[in-house]
């Protein structure tokens, strides 16, 4: 876990990158921006707050530039203006794609941090591509005079990250957000900050629970005869497994969810070939990390869609739903409760 202080005062540098596939230009500031002391909470709150999460990466440390700004700048802080300039230039080389949009940059030095409890200072680098309009309402001598003007979001940030002078060695510690879509996901890790996920606790929670949602969706309909029933059945006990146990054993896992032999080696199988096509180990025993539960519990649906007029939210036992088909040959549920509410 990370923390800033937020009675630390911070400095920061703000430009605007333009998108070079759609011919928008770079605009660089020349010295440190200025903000006033009221809006240093609102700035702090800007910065911190989307960052929630225990997933850490780690920079590629060969030809990297920001990697090398980063070190500058947590080397000397004085660099922050300098190296934001370097920053800001390595984001418009890599900011090409036709859906991309431009945005203004912020960079950050925070010097008071811990993480993991122990004394850090931390490096933020943020984009903001949203813009929203706001109405401005202000009184003269007769009446009311209105307009708009238009600003950034304070309720989002479009990417970031947030680097931890941890573990220099092998790349820092980074917290990283891109909440891009489509093809322009993963531009920002990859091709920008050239970061890869922190093999720990959170990875190999989150890894193999993408396996086994992986397993349940996709490879288990083509082997065997199952219904959505029991897809979604085998999800939630899944999820239940997880939500409950503190360490993964993949035999504790196989005996109480997968339980039959059939669907052990089927999934075992599964797992081999996963492995190859992702290029991933997936470890047989971690610590579960409870934040990755989280996350991961938004993306196990467990709903069964009829056609457009009914969805059915399954949350628990199984033997209280039954699929059928009348002698009409119309299929249906039967469903089984103890209280309406």
């Amino acid at each position: 876990m990370h923390f800033i202080n937020p009675e630390e005062t911070f400095d920061l540098v703000v430009h605007r990158v333009g998108n070079r596939a759609l011919e928008e230009d770079i605009h660089l500031s020349k010295t440190l921006s200025f903000y006033p002391p009221e809006l240093s909470d609102t700035l702090y709150n800007f910065f911190t707050k989307p960052f929630k999460t225990d997933e850490y990466f780690q920079f590629h440390t060969e030809e990297n530039p920001v990697f090398g700004s980063v070190k500058q700048i947590f080397e000397d802080p004085t660099q922050l203006l300098t190296q934001s300039v370097q920053i800001a230039e390595q984001l418009f080389k890599t900011t090409s794609h036709p859906k991309g949009k431009g945005g203004n940059l912020f960079v950050v030095f925070f010097p008071d941090a811990l993480v993991d409890g122990e004394n850090a200072r931390a490096i933020g680098i943020y984009k903001s591509e949203s813009k929203e309009r706001i109405l401005k309402v202000q009184p003269n001598e007769n009446a009311y005079e209105i307009w708009t003007e238009e600003g950034i979001a304070l309720s989002k940030i479009d990417k970031a990250c947030l680097v931890f002078n941890r573990c220099e060695d092998d790349g820092y510690m980074v917290a990283s957000i891109d909440n891009g879509k489509g093809e322009e996901f993963g531009l920002w890790n990859d091709e920008f900050l050239k970061v890869s996920q922190i093999k720990n606790e959170y990875f190999d929670t989150e890894n193999t629970l993408n396996l086994c949602k992986s397993y349940v969706m996709d490879k288990l309909p083509e082997e065997f005869e199952v219904s959505k029933v029991d897809q979604v059945d085998l999800l939630n006990n899944t999820m239940k497994f997880f939500k409950e146990s503190e360490v993964f054993e993949l035999n504790d896992f196989a005996d109480q969810v997968l339980a039959q032999e059939e669907l052990k080696q089927s999934f075992d199988d599964y797992k081999k070939r996963y492995e190859e096509v992702y290029e991933v180990d997936v470890n047989d025993h971690f610590e579960i990390s409870k934040n990755a539960v989280k996350k991961q519990a938004r993306f196990f649906k467990s709903i069964i869609k009829l056609d457009k007029n009914f969805h059915i939210y399954v949350h628990g036992n199984r033997q209280m739903i039954e699929q059928g088909t009348d002698e009409e040959g119309k299929k249906f549920y039967k469903l089984y409760y103890n209280t309406e509410n």
